[in-house]
């Protein structure tokens, strides 16, 4: 699985690092990632997780975070109801309600606990309204995700054998013909 690794990291790493590129990130908004790492080795998701293999996500999302100040949160699989894996920091500061589990492999997948184990101070939130999605595997994120996502493309949309969607999220667009959505330098308004 030595040489799969590599593969699967430079592809995680320039998906991230294109998905950097093309949004606007701010510190403290918040990534979630949900990731099969049995699709990532081309089994059925569920089936067959990897520690190794999550690392490799885990890094990466690592890596966007101190480049972008953008906190990354893990979701965990179905059995967990797709519930976060959080630093508190990020819990405490948003207001998030801290629930009281710990993902293991069989319940919460082998992403979400290889982020619970790895984080300085893990919790686990039942919800959130996330700025951007990673989806790595078709694992459903979007329930996470404020109210107007928007499709990011990359040049590459697998790693290893997963399927991988982006979204940004904006914010809603309110109001009828009349209302102004960006003003010009000139305060004029721009629709």
């Amino acid at each position: 699985m030595g040489q799969d690794l590599r593969k699967w990291k430079q592809e995680a790493e320039t998906i991230f690092q294109e998905f950097k590129e093309q949004i606007d990130p701010r510190k403290n908004q918040i990534l979630v990632i949900g990731c099969s790492t049995s699709e990532i080795i081309g089994e059925k998701i569920g089936t067959a997780g990897s520690t190794e293999v999550a690392q490799v996500i885990f890094d990466a999302a690592q890596k966007f975070r101190e480049e972008t100040g953008v906190q990354p949160v893990f979701q965990c699989c179905e059995h967990l109801n797709r519930a976060l894996v959080m630093e508190r920091h990020v819990q405490e500061k948003l207001n998030f309600e801290e629930v009281t589990v710990v993902p293991v492999p069989s319940a919460g997948g082998s992403m979400a606990t290889y982020a619970y184990r790895h984080m300085e101070d893990p919790v686990v939130v039942e919800h959130v309204k996330a700025d951007y999605g990673i989806d790595i595997g078709d694992t459903f994120v979007g329930m996470h995700l404020k109210h107007v996502a928007v499709p990011v493309r990359v040049s590459i949309n697998n790693i290893g054998s997963a399927h991988v969607t982006l979204a940004r999220t904006r914010p809603k667009l309110i109001g009828g013909e009349r209302a102004v959505y960006r003003v010009t330098e000139d305060n004029t308004s721009c629709h």
